[in-house]
């Protein structure tokens, strides 16, 4: 005679269950949660500049959510497409001629210009790789997002001194958006296949969320080429 499988208890059953469940629900409540508080973050800042006339809660009695992220996605992407015609690129010009003459005002714009610049870059291989380093010490390794190659008066002195650098990125768990700027030799970078969104997923659930990977037979790992 075979036996009887243990009987689970009740109590147990429910835990189980209301565990299976969380694990369901609490996504989808944090995500709609998230884009429900951006969506009036937004609405927020914009909707205080829209005239009363163009705001379709002047002429409703409830409110419309979204309606000023909506407004301002439409005056960007109209903004950058008269900024590149040649009035709008001469308009654009004229207003960044204005802003150097401000001492404090020019350098706050430069450098915010060149972050979203090198951000925004289509081109641009920044971010788009991940890799491992050795840190804080030989045979402890971290996950770290390629930036780009060390460039600038940086890239000029570690050249003098022989070496190739690259920039990499290196984020706390759980919070992968602060961090620190490493310069690591190239050849010391172990690269991965994991794409930024995996490698993100990873980091935030303190290496609980690893990504499906297919082992590929490699005779040494590569070094990274270079960075735009």
């Amino acid at each position: 005679m075979t036996e009887k499988a243990p009987r689970v208890p009740v109590a147990m059953r429910l835990r189980n269950n209301f565990l299976a469940g969380l694990i369901i629900c609490a996504p989808i409540a944090i995500t709609i949660w998230l884009t429900w508080t951006f969506i009036h973050w937004s609405d927020s800042w914009v909707r205080p500049y829209i005239p009363a006339r163009w705001n379709p809660e002047s002429y409703i009695n409830f409110a419309i959510p979204g309606f000023g992220l909506l407004t301002a996605v439409i005056i960007i992407t109209i903004v950058g497409f008269l900024g590149k015609n040649l009035i709008g690129q001469s308009i654009v010009r004229f207003g960044e001629s204005i802003v150097q003459r401000m001492p404090l005002v020019r350098t706050i714009y430069r450098s915010v210009k060149q972050i979203f610049e090198t951000v925004l870059k289509e081109q641009s291989n920044s971010f788009k790789k991940v890799g491992l380093i050795e840190y804080p010490g030989p045979g402890l390794w971290a996950l770290v997002f390629i930036a780009t190659d060390a460039k600038g008066e940086i890239g000029s002195k570690f050249n003098a001194m022989g070496q190739d650098m690259v920039a990499v990125f290196l984020p706390p768990t759980p919070v992968p958006t602060a961090g620190f700027l490493i310069f690591v030799p190239r050849e010391k970078i172990v690269m991965l296949d994991m794409n930024p969104e995996d490698a993100a997923k990873f980091l935030i659930s303190g290496g609980l969320v690893a990504p499906e990977h297919l082992p590929v037979v490699r005779p040494k790992p590569k070094a990274i080429s270079k960075v735009d």
